[in-house]
């Protein structure tokens, strides 16, 4: 069945990719942001100011991965941030102004697609070889959480306008996070802001919000525990959720309280993409202080050994501890640059100098 692909990337575009094809990626991607016309003046409104400081990057109690050891020491500049994701009103701005097209929303051409597939990789059908995107869907009965295709669904017409399918809409949802946008989208629109992505170092920095060693961006209180502080899965994942924090999608941004530093949703709502390449055990790398990081020149995921990956950080609205608790400040995830969930969005940075 085709199913058996689309967890691990999009319709199987990039799933059997190996690593050494990374920089043929790095200059289509720089390419994609060369034809949009950047903004000259960086308008800084809606954007945080971080200050420059040092922490100790990585996991912090008995939930945290393997991929998050070990704890070392980084050192970040200060730097702008959003102090939101980017919502869908501005994105939709963006789009506007260039006429550009997300990855979601654009033919796939199976010719230039089995080129990156094993020799003799059966071609799907054309019925399913249509723009489209993943979309989640909650299962009838309890199933085992080491197989997500059976909650991942490869949905014709989902986008980033319809990021539930073609019948769903974001007309009444302009200021939730957009969704369905791939790292090559996020990446578009952050040259045209005149911005970029932040560094995986950087959006760990920012969402700690000064506070040494703790969990969640508003401390070591269990997200389970108290007022709701994120917007995430309550019950049992993937087939009951509560809806206690008010939602079972993405919420308005600025819907909870935001951390030390004025940035809201660095916990829940959606995964955000990151600049950096995603490998296994790039904290095992080097040692004393490391200075600005920026990932590793090649990714490499143990689980996708031929999938290229970056890296998102955050959590998102299906997160909860049975699963991933991803909204912890020192949590990683992944996925493929050309990947569309409709839990995954972005926020931009503006460096200093």
């Amino acid at each position: 069945m085709l199913t058996k692909y689309i967890p691990l990337s999009i319709l199987l575009i990039g799933t059997f990719a190996c690593s050494s094809e990374n920089e043929v990626r790095e200059a289509a991607q720089k390419s994609l942001v060369q034809k949009t016309t950047p903004n000259k003046n960086v308008d800084k409104t809606g954007m945080v100011l971080i200050p420059a400081g040092v922490f100790s990057m990585g996991g912090d109690n008995k939930q945290a991965r393997q991929d998050e050891f070990p704890k070392h020491q980084v050192q970040v500049d200060s730097f702008w941030m959003d102090a939101t994701e980017v919502t869908n009103r501005q994105f939709a701005e963006f789009v506007e102004a260039t006429g550009y097209q997300t990855i979601a929303e654009r033919p796939i051409d199976w010719e230039q697609m089995k080129k990156e597939l094993p020799a003799g990789t059966p071609k799907p059908p054309d019925s399913i070889l249509q723009p489209g995107a993943l979309v989640f869907t909650s299962t009838e009965q309890p199933v085992s959480l080491h197989d997500y295709s059976q909650w991942w669904t490869w949905t014709i017409g989902a986008d980033w306008q319809h990021p539930n399918g073609p019948e769903s809409s974001i007309e009444d949802k302009m200021e939730h996070p957009v969704v369905q946008i791939a790292w090559e989208d996020a990446l578009a629109y952050a040259a045209w802001a005149g911005k970029r992505l932040p560094t995986e170092a950087e959006w760990e920095w920012a969402a700690r919000g000064g506070l040494d060693q703790q969990i969640y961006p508003w401390g070591d209180e269990n997200v389970n525990e108290g007022k709701p502080r994120a917007n995430f899965w309550q019950g049992m994942f993937p087939y009951q959720n509560t809806g206690q924090d008010g939602y079972l999608g993405t919420s308005p941004v600025k819907s909870f309280l935001p951390n030390p530093y004025g940035l809201y949703d660095m916990a829940g709502n959606v995964w955000e993409w990151c600049q950096d390449w995603y490998k296994n055990d790039t904290y095992q790398e080097g040692s004393g202080v490391r200075n600005n990081p920026t990932g590793p020149t090649r990714s490499f995921d143990p689980n996708e050994p031929y999938t290229p990956k970056r890296v998102t950080r955050g959590g998102s609205f299906l997160c909860n501890d049975d699963y991933c608790s991803g909204y912890r400040v020192a949590s990683r995830m992944s996925s493929s640059p050309d990947t569309g969930l409709n839990h995954t969005g972005f926020r931009c940075v503006v460096s200093i100098r």
